[in-house]
């Protein structure tokens, strides 16, 4: 009931963000491939931060 309150953690937001961005690509690789691409190279992007933050703690 107290997790209502609770803040995410960077890893948390940059998880959820990634797999928005997975998801944009991947309805987008039926329609307009040049979008599909740029969204999964942003969401490259961020697995990257991911990784970072990973790796510094």
């Amino acid at each position: 009931m107290l997790n209502i309150f609770k803040k995410k953690s960077k890893a948390e937001k940059l998880n959820a963000q990634y797999k928005k961005l997975l998801e944009e690509s991947y309805k987008l690789s039926t329609t307009n491939r040049r979008l599909s691409d740029t969204k999964a190279a942003e969401a490259n992007d961020v697995l990257k931060q991911i990784d970072l933050l990973k790796n510094d703690a």
